[in-house]
């Protein structure tokens, strides 16, 4: 399963507390600025990403294509949503290149409730990311790129996200 998503230095996640009559200040920059993710997960808890600057548009799908199918000796299903992206010329060029290697399947529209890979941006942003000021690009890249790392090496945790209520028709 592949989405994307978008983390921004305006995202802040949880609560914070202050005494009675003050108000909580939550320290950080108050520049904007933020990164686009992309990231494929699988039910046996595998996970590959990439982070960029740059909007995810085209050619950074078939970086990724190329990214996740490399090396790869056995076939590739990949499931994923109707976005422009996927469906373009240039994205089934690249899928045609990896000459039936790697197969696509598409989710219904205006679903991705049914995509499991929609955990990792909750893990990374609610969980993760978001709970901690932000000061810069650098640090946001750092924090950002931290957290997903560390779901990389928890392929226990990548397997539940199969069993969100949603997402559990996965593993039947």
């Amino acid at each position: 399963f592949e989405d994307e998503s978008g983390i921004r230095s305006d995202f802040h996640s949880g609560k914070t507390w202050a005494l009675v009559g003050e108000t909580p200040v939550i320290k950080a920059t108050g520049a904007r600025f933020g990164l686009n993710m992309i990231a494929a997960i699988s039910t046996r808890g595998n996970m590959r990403f990439m982070v960029v600057k740059e909007t995810v548009d085209s050619d950074r799908i078939c970086n990724f294509l190329k990214r996740l199918m490399h090396n790869a000796e056995k076939p590739v299903f990949l499931i994923w949503d109707r976005h422009s992206t996927h469906c373009s010329g240039k994205v089934n060029d690249c899928i045609k290149s990896f000459k039936g290697k790697l197969t696509v399947f598409y989710l219904p529209s205006y679903s991705p409730e049914l995509n499991p890979a929609e955990q990792v941006w909750n893990a990374v942003k609610v969980q993760g990311t978001g709970r901690t000021p932000v000061f810069g690009p650098d640090q946001l890249k750092a924090s950002v790129m931290k957290q997903l790392r560390r779901l990389q090496k928890l392929p226990g945790l990548i397997m539940k996200f199969f069993h969100h209520p949603e997402c559990v028709y996965c593993t039947i």
